[in-house]
C-alpha cells in the first residue's frame, strides 16, 4: 500500500499474490540513476543482460497494480541521454561536448528502464493507475497469460522517445479496455520477438481484445510489429478513437522477420487528423524495394485475413497503403462500411484478395484506389469522390 506522497525508488519486484496499490495522490518516482535498476537476463536468450524496469515481476501469478495514484518514470533525463548518444543536428540533438554529457551517455550502457515489465506471469491485472514519462516502453508484458489492462492513463511529455504505451509480447489471452494513451511512440503494439530469436521461441501473441480506448498522440493507434517473428493471431480492436496519431492501424514487418499475422478484426473506429489511417507493410526498414523478388524462407513474413468494419477517418494525408512482397503478397483484406476523407487515395502493392464493400474514399485530388501488381481486387462496393473541380 502506497499512501499519498512522493516516493523516489529504483526497481520494485512483485511476487505472486501481491497487489501494489497506489492511493490517490501517491506518486512513485523512478530514479534517474541507472545503478538503481539491477541487471536481468534477456528473455530471448541472446546472452545479453537487460536493465530492470521500475516495476518488475518474473514467473509470478495473481499480481495486481491498482489505485488512483501515479507511477512517474521521470524519463526526461533518459531521453536526453538517448539524444546525446545519437547526435542528429536535423532533429536538434547535439553531440556530447562536455565531461558531464559524456558521463550521461555512459549511463545508457545497459539501456533504458521500462516502466512496467512482467515476464512469464499469469493472471495479471493493471487497472486505474496513471503512468507517466516512462524512460522507454511503458507497459510490457512478456510471455504472459491472462493479462487485463483496464482504465489506465498513459502520458509521455513532448520529446519522449520510444515510450510505447502497452506492448504485449508473446502473450496470450490479453484484454485491454477503457484506456487513455498519449505517447511518444505507438500507443498499443502487439509483438512476439524479433528475427531468429523470436522464431526459435515460437510464442505468438494471440487471443487479444482491445476495446473502448482513446489514443491522443503517438506513431500508431494500434500497431502490430515490427517484432512479430513468433506470429500474431486472433486480434479484435473495437470502439476506439484515434485523435492525431501519425497512423491509425499500422501492421509492419520486413524480410528476415518471418512469422505470420492473421485473423485481425477492427471495427467501430473513429480517426481524426490521422495522416495515414491504414498502413500494412512488409517494408518497415525501407531497405528493400517492392519490385524485388527474394526466395521464400523462414524469414519471409506472411499477412492474411484482416477485416476492417465501420470505420470513419477524417483529415488524412493518404487514405491508406498495403504493401506486400512480390514473393509473398498480402492476402484477404476486406473493408466494409469504411469512410475515408484524405488528400490522396489508397495504394495496394503486391496484394491479393482485397474487397471493398459499402466503402467511400473522398480525395482532394487523384484516384481513390491505386493498384500495383495486385490481383483479385473487388472494388465494386467502393464509392470514389474527388474534391478537385
Amino acid at each position: 500500500y502506497v499512501p499519498p506522497g512522493r516516493y523516489l525508488t529504483g526497481t520494485i519486484t512483485l511476487q505472486s499474490h501481491v497487489t501494489l496499490h497506489l492511493e490517490a495522490n501517491a506518486i512513485l518516482l523512478g530514479s534517474e540513476n541507472p545503478d538503481d535498476y539491477p541487471a536481468t537476463p534477456d528473455v530471448w536468450q541472446s546472452g545479453k543482460e537487460m536493465i530492470a524496469p521500475l516495476i518488475y515481476a518474473t514467473d509470478a501469478e495473481n499480481i495486481t497494480i491498482t489505485g488512483r495514484g501515479t507511477i512517474d518514470g521521470q524519463g526526461r533525463i533518459w531521453w536526453k541521454r538517448l539524444e546525446l548518444a545519437h547526435p542528429n543536428p536535423k532533429r536538434g540533438w547535439p553531440a556530447p561536448s562536455t565531461p558531464a554529457e559524456h558521463a550521461e551517455v555512459a549511463n545508457l550502457q545497459r539501456g533504458r528502464p521500462r516502466l512496467i515489465r512482467l515476464v512469464r506471469c499469469r493472471d495479471v491485472l493493471i487497472e486505474h493507475v496513471n503512468l507517466r514519462n516512462s524512460p522507454d516502453w511503458t507497459v510490457h508484458p512478456m510471455l504472459c497469460e491472462f493479462v487485463r489492462v483496464d482504465g489506465i492513463s498513459i502520458f509521455g511529455d513532448e520529446g519522449s522517445h520510444n515510450t510505447d504505451g502497452i506492448n504485449p509480447e508473446s502473450c496470450s489471452n490479453v484484454h485491454i479496455a477503457n484506456c487513455r494513451i498519449n505517447t511518444g511512440d505507438d500507443c498499443i503494439t502487439l509483438k512476439s520477438g524479433i528475427n531468429e530469436l523470436g522464431r526459435r521461441m515460437g510464442r505468438p501473441t494471440e487471443n487479444v481484445t482491445i476495446t473502448n480506448c482513446v489514443m491522443y498522440r503517438g506513431h500508431g493507434g494500434v500497431t502490430i510489429g515490427s517484432e512479430m517473428s513468433g506470429g500474431i493471431r486472433n486480434v479484435t480492436v473495437s470502439n476506439c478513437v484515434f485523435q492525431g496519431t501519425d497512423n491509425g492501424i499500422r501492421i509492419k514487418s520486413q524480410r528476415g522477420r518471418g512469422g505470420i499475422v492473421e485473423g485481425v478484426v477492427v471495427s467501430n473506429i473513429v480517426m481524426h487528423d490521422v495522416p495515414t489511417p491504414f498502413i500494412i507493410t512488409t517494408f518497415y526498414s525501407g531497405s528493400d524495394k517492392p519490385d524485388e523478388v527474394h526466395p521464400v524462407d523462414e524469414g519471409t513474413p506472411r499477412y492474411r485475413d484482416f477485416h476492417f468494419n465501420n470505420i470513419t477517418a477524417r483529415g488524412a494525408n493518404i487514405a491508406g497503403a498495403i504493401t506486400g512482397l512480390r514473393e509473398m503478397p498480402i492476402e484477404n483484406i476486406t473493408f466494409n462500411g469504411v469512410t475515408i476523407q484524405a488528400a490522396s487515395g489508397f495504394a495496394c502493392t503486391n496484394a491479393h484478395g482485397i474487397r471493398f464493400t459499402d466503402t467511400m474514399i473522398t480525395t482532394d485530388a487523384g484516384p481513390a484506389l491505386i493498384l500495383d501488381n495486385s490481383h483479385d481486387v473487388d472494388s465494386a462496393g467502393l464509392i470514389s469522390k474527388n474534391k478537385a473541380p
